[in-house]
C-alpha cells in the first residue's frame, strides 16, 4: 500500500472541500482550487479528513494513488498556508523590482526583461531576493522556473538567478588548469 496515500489527510478549520464525481475543489482562506483526480480513483471524506482509496493492486493504481494524495494535500496547504520559493539575482548591476503588474529585471542585457505577473501569484521584491508566492504549489514552482530560466547562473562566476537554497559548484577558469 502508498505509504503517502495510506494517510488520511487532515481538514483544517476554515476549509472547505467539495467532491463531485472525479473533481475535488478546495477552498480556504489564501484561495480556491480544484483537480480532477483519475476516475478509478475514491476520494471520501469522512470525519473531518479525506481518504483516497484505490480499487486493486495494479501497478498504476498504486502510482496514481501516492500522486492523488499527494497533489490534494498540497491543495489544503496551499488554500491555509500557501507555498513560497525565494529566487536571489546575483551579478554586478543585475537588478529586480515590480512596476504595475510586471516584474522588470536588469539583467546585463541591453534591455531590461519584463515577466507579466500571473494573476493567482503574488510577486515581491526585497534587496537582491525575489519571493514568489501563492495557494498552487505547481503554479508557484512554474513560474519560479520561468524567472530563473531568464538568465540561468554563470558556471565560471555564479552570476544570474538561482533559487536561495541552491548550492553552485563554479567551475575553474582557464588558466587554473594548466600548471
Amino acid at each position: 500500500m502508498s505509504r503517502i496515500g495510506k494517510n488520511p489527510i487532515p481538514i483544517p478549520n476554515g476549509v472547505k472541500v467539495a467532491i463531485e464525481g472525479n473533481q475535488i475543489t478546495v477552498e480556504g482562506p489564501k484561495g480556491k482550487l480544484s483537480f480532477n483526480f483519475h476516475p478509478d480513483m475514491v476520494v471520501k471524506v469522512e470525519d473531518n479528513q479525506i481518504k483516497v482509496e484505490r480499487p486493486t493492486e495494479r501497478a498504476f493504481h498504486k502510482a496514481i494513488h501516492g500522486t492523488t494524495a499527494a497533489i490534494i494535500r498540497n491543495m489544503v496547504k496551499g488554500v491555509t498556508e500557501g507555498f513560497t520559493v525565494v529566487l536571489e539575482v546575483h551579478g554586478l548591476g543585475y537588478r529586480a523590482s515590480v512596476k504595475g503588474n510586471n516584474l522588470e529585471l536588469n539583467l546585463g542585457k541591453s534591455h531590461p526583461d519584463i515577466y507579466p505577473i500571473p494573476k493567482d501569484v503574488k510577486i515581491e521584491v526585497k534587496g537582491n531576493e525575489i519571493y514568489i508566492s501563492g495557494a498552487d504549489k505547481q503554479r508557484v514552482g512554474q513560474v519560479a522556473a520561468e524567472i530563473r530560466a531568464l538568465r540561468k547562473p554563470d558556471p565560471y562566476k555564479g552570476k544570474g538567478i538561482r533559487y536561495k537554497d541552491e548550492v553552485l559548484k563554479l567551475k575553474p577558469g582557464k588558466a587554473a588548469g594548466k600548471k
